[in-house]
């Protein structure tokens, strides 16, 4: 591994088509060399989230248009990490070599490796003082997600919102960025998560595996299904004249999308798809808000990267709380 003094390999996961988790393998591949404008990171943590999930099984069948049409263009998933500041390139000035950042890859790509590259002006920022590399790396993907809900929203601090799917990764983030904007929030998730979700900022809990919060008669100013498994047609009459329903999926045949469209036009209760957008400014609020102690990444389980198969079949079955975290281990 050692070529003219200096070691040129690194372990990663190399995903080399679509398909299950068994497709995976950790492998020695070439250490990335950062470009003049990007930031070499020698990562420590990383996650498998519900975006590596979609990636590994090219879902929605559309994505192939960018991630690779018949196998993934970059062999090597992965989007949150947490590491420290391997060297920079020459045009970088923002970061320099120990410090200690973590940040999303917006390309999908990268993190599942001891090594990984990113551009300096991305989703990346020094990480918030007095917190574990896993908890930074848990930090970014679900906050992005849920931040993205929120800035569809003409929120206002007091509305009723109410949280399907409360104890995932964007569920427990939903919960306390709509604490921190002033939300009065409803959750659903099972009740031994009760404790959990209304110490994250949720002021009332429901059982979704007894009890269908469509059919209450409470109503609320925004449903953000997290997870989702409802959809507008079940969700409009519990909203609020004015009210709406966004939702972290495309929903049956991708009607989100056309109802978004459309329901503004012809109803005073619509749709909003939350296309994600501003992944650095979401990286940088996120970093604020754990400095100030008003949010936290909730930590499931924790995987060594060789255990990188296990991990995206415990989050594929659906019933993580929270992350799961990759520890990254080094010879060093």
């Amino acid at each position: 591994m050692e070529l003219t003094g200096r070691r040129t390999l690194m372990k990663a996961v190399v995903c080399p088509s679509y398909g299950p988790p068994e497709v995976l393998a950790v492998k020695l591949v070439q250490k990335p060399v950062p470009a003049d404008d990007e930031v070499l990171i020698k990562v420590h943590a990383t996650t498998v989230n519900r975006t590596d999930t979609a990636t590994l099984n090219a879902h929605p069948f559309i994505t192939r248009l960018f991630y690779g049409i018949f196998r993934p263009k970059h062999p090597i998933l992965g989007t949150e990490f947490a590491g420290v500041v391997e060297s920079v390139g020459m045009k970088v000035s923002s970061f320099k070599a120990g410090d200690r950042v973590f940040g999303f890859s917006e390309t999908g790509w990268g993190a599942h490796a001891q090594y990984m590259v990113i551009p300096a002006e991305k989703a990346i920022a020094r990480m918030p003082a007095g917190i574990p590399f896993e908890e930074a790396a848990a930090s970014s993907e679900g906050s992005w997600y849920a931040q993205n809900f929120y800035n569809k929203l003409d929120f206002k601090a007091g509305q009723k919102i109410l949280v399907n799917g409360a104890t995932g990764g964007i569920g427990t983030a939903a919960v306390q960025l709509g604490r921190h904007f002033g939300a009065d929030i409803t959750a659903t998730c099972r009740p031994e998560h009760f404790d959990l979700v209304q110490g994250l900022g949720a002021g009332r809990c429901i059982d979704y595996t007894k009890d269908d919060f469509t059919k209450e008669p409470k109503e609320y100013d925004y449903v953000l299904d997290t997870v989702g498994k409802s959809s507008f047609g079940r969700c409009k009459p519990v909203l609020k004249s004015g009210g709406a329903y966004i939702s972290s999926e495309l929903g049956p045949m991708s009607q989100n999308l056309f109802l978004a469209l459309f329901t503004p036009l012809f109803s005073s209760k619509k749709v909003k798809f939350p296309i994600p957008s501003d992944c650095r400014g979401s990286v940088l609020l996120t970093r604020d808000l754990v400095e100030k102690g008003k949010y936290r990444a909730v930590i499931d389980r924790q995987y060594p990267l060789e255990d990188i198969v296990e991990a995206f079949r415990y989050v594929e079955n659906g019933q993580k709380v929270g992350n799961v975290v990759i520890t990254v281990g080094h010879d060093d």
